[in-house]
């Protein structure tokens, strides 16, 4: 995606949809703006999301939208975010946006931050005085680590950024903030040319990428860090579990040491961006074979089937868009729908037929 330095795109610029939600209405994607002096950007205080929608035999699909939609509304409970929107109304949103912007696969973004109420501006690190506002954009996106990484893999190193402990800043919530965090994880890799960083937690021991979850593989048993090694609770990284348990592949949370890693068998990230991406080398030490392992592949194989449509997930994971009764307003000159899609707690109508999900990641 990017140059050995991180500083050029070497991929043209993808695809947007046009439209974006924002607090409960439809406006233009150049309409999106917000003021200089929004909370936000001065202090980070914003939540988000990163959901994938796949080309499938039935038209587009988005991947396990409820359960990141929950996680989203979690994020934002946690950092006292109080609003109106309910799973049902966001998952609609969804929906609707993908419908709207006609492709076939793409890249679903909320995000829910502390605006500025240019009326009675507050400046001050306390948030409370400052409106939130929320967004669903969305994207094409191809494959986050590059395309061949899915098959040859990805050298990594072990960053000198430690993540933070979960009671300086809360793991479990995507916040902005904890991405200051990733940057710096990120740009140490790329400025050293490796394609990611893998940060250890305060105790040196195995955390995750600076935006993914990882994985060892040792003598074919798979091993993941437990929630208390300071990761986000990936939604890919809980399929990649059931998945494994469905193939019978042994899985455990666990703590891993740095030097578990230079001698495992297979190694590979987890993320709603980077999907199932092997990594072949750590630090400049050949993992297994060098390139994808047996496992991985398996695992990887399974996952991309089912995200396709082909291969039973074991739950249901996907919400087929052109399945889903949505009604499209009409556009006007403004951007905004003639008949606005308000915010309120109301029922979306949307049929639980279609995304009768579980209620909330599992933890284990």
């Amino acid at each position: 995606m990017f140059t050995k330095d991180g500083k050029a795109k070497d991929i043209k610029t993808p695809r947007i949809v046009q439209d974006v939600w924002h607090n409960g209405e439809w406006i233009k994607w150049n309409d999106a703006r917000v003021h200089v002096m929004s909370h936000v950007l001065h202090y980070g205080s914003s939540v988000f999301e990163g959901i994938r929608c796949y080309k499938t035999k039935r038209g587009p699909a988005i991947f396990r939208l409820k359960e990141h939609m929950q996680r989203f509304l979690n994020s934002a409970k946690i950092y006292r975010m109080e609003h109106e929107w309910t799973r049902d109304v966001l998952c609609e949103a969804a929906i609707e946006l993908v419908l709207r912007g006609g492709l076939e696969q793409c890249y679903i973004r909320p995000i829910l931050f502390r605006s500025l109420d240019e009326d009675r501006p507050a400046f001050g690190v306390n948030p409370f005085p400052n409106p939130l506002a929320c967004y669903i954009g969305a994207w094409d996106w191809g494959k986050y680590l590059g395309e061949e990484a899915i098959e040859q893999g990805v050298d990594v190193c072990v960053s000198t950024w430690n993540r933070l402990t979960p009671n300086s800043m809360p793991a479990m919530a995507k916040s902005g903030a904890n991405y200051m965090n990733s940057q710096l994880i990120k740009m140490e890799a790329l400025l050293n040319g490796y394609a990611e960083g893998i940060a250890l937690d305060d105790r040196g021991l195995v955390s995750e990428g600076s935006g993914e979850n990882i994985f060892v593989v040792q003598d074919g048993r798979v091993v993941t860090p437990q929630l208390s090694s300071s990761i986000l609770p990936g939604i890919t990284r809980d399929s990649v579990i059931q998945i494994c348990r469905s193939l019978e592949i042994p899985i455990v949370e666990n703590n891993i040491q740095r030097a578990a890693l230079y001698i495992a068998d297979e190694l590979f990230f987890s993320g709603t961006a980077a999907e199932i991406t092997p990594i072949r080398s750590v630090d400049k030490i050949t993992i297994g074979t060098g390139k994808r392992g047996e496992i991985t592949r398996r695992i990887q194989e399974a996952f991309f089937q089912i995200t396709s449509g082909e291969r039973q997930a074991p739950g249901e994971w996907l919400t087929y868009v052109n399945e889903h009764k949505s009604a499209q307003a009409p556009v006007n000159n403004n951007g905004h729908d003639a008949t606005q899609l308000k915010a309120s707690g109301a029922s979306s109508g949307i049929s639980e037929s279609v995304i009768d999900y579980q209620t909330a990641v599992r933890e284990n």
